[in-house]
């Protein structure tokens, strides 16, 4: 068995060793192994003057004692001032995906997990519209519908909160979900809800950004991935994909390319995060690449 090991602390001497040192004396192999030191802002890197954040591997023995290796790390934590999680490393996450009535990003996160390509478990599907119902329920997948209107808002993100209960989910994905939550919501649930948006924003908000975009000739189009936050579109960046484009593409050239960026950029986002590769540091990340 192996685990996945998170940790946040200070930067100080002795963090590496340290954690080293106690997973050896329990007969653990680390397997992989990331570090990033992120300086205090305006602050020149020197030690103790910001972040240390590490993504730790480590093979379990057969036999191995869940206590000990608890107590070790609850001593490590104590030691450093630091933030500790640790999650399996073959668990698949499970996951709410809520959807509009553009669902190129659905069904290209359905067609990975199929695959084994997202080490995700979709426990729903979250809806506004009905127009993926048939499409989802064909995959034995509940599909939950939840019209919304300015009155009953509240009461659907109550319903929604009852099925993150029920199913235990750990992740709710946006999936082009054309929705905004309530910042109730996203505060309560930060860090657990990803989004995808095209990446015109601020530039072109609303209705049509390809068609406006195309109207302002722009040359590059793309796609961000971010955490949900209370500011809108605003939350720390997880991934971003461009591409370049041309006079010659037409609106709908534009718009076909820019749902198939939003897909690629919000699979790997998802990807990235079930994996337990970013940190959430203020409204920036630290992704560990693989």
């Amino acid at each position: 068995m192996s685990l996945i090991l998170k940790i946040t602390c200070p930067d100080q001497p002795g963090v590496v060793a340290d954690l080293s040192a106690r997973l050896l004396a329990l007969n653990c192999n680390i397997l992989e192994s990331s570090q990033f030191f992120q300086p205090a802002v305006d602050s020149s890197p020197k030690s103790g003057e910001g972040t240390f954040f590490m993504r730790v591997v480590v093979s379990l023995p057969d036999g191995h004692d869940d206590d000990a290796l608890s107590a070790a790390l609850d001593e490590f934590a104590s030691k450093f001032g630091a933030s500790v999680t640790t999650r399996p490393a073959d668990k698949v996450m499970p996951t709410i995906l809520m959807v509009s009535k553009f669902d190129h990003c659905l069904m290209d996160i359905l067609y990975r997990v199929q695959t084994g390509v997202l080490p995700l478990d979709i426990v729903a599907v979250v809806s506004n519209h009905a127009k993926s119902r048939a499409d989802v329920e064909r995959l034995g997948i509940p599909y939950h519908l939840l019209p919304v209107t300015k009155e009953n808002k509240l009461e659907q993100e109550a319903k929604l909160d009852e099925v993150i209960e029920r199913t235990g989910a750990e992740l709710v994905v946006l999936a082009r979900y054309m929705q905004i939550l309530s910042d109730e919501f996203s505060a309560r649930h930060f860090g657990k809800i990803i989004n995808i948006h095209h990446s015109f924003l601020p530039a072109f908000k609303g209705a049509m950004p390809y068609k406006r975009a195309w109207e302002r000739g722009v040359k590059a189009i793309g796609a961000t991935a971010h955490y949900v936050t209370p500011d809108l579109d605003e939350g720390p960046i997880i991934e971003q994909h461009a591409e370049k484009v041309t006079h010659a593409d037409s609106t709908d050239e534009l718009v076909r390319r820019g749902r198939d960026i939003e897909a690629r950029a919000l699979s790997r986002a998802l990807r990235l995060h079930a994996e337990g590769r970013v940190f959430i540091d203020g409204n920036r990340t630290v992704v560990f690449e693989r």
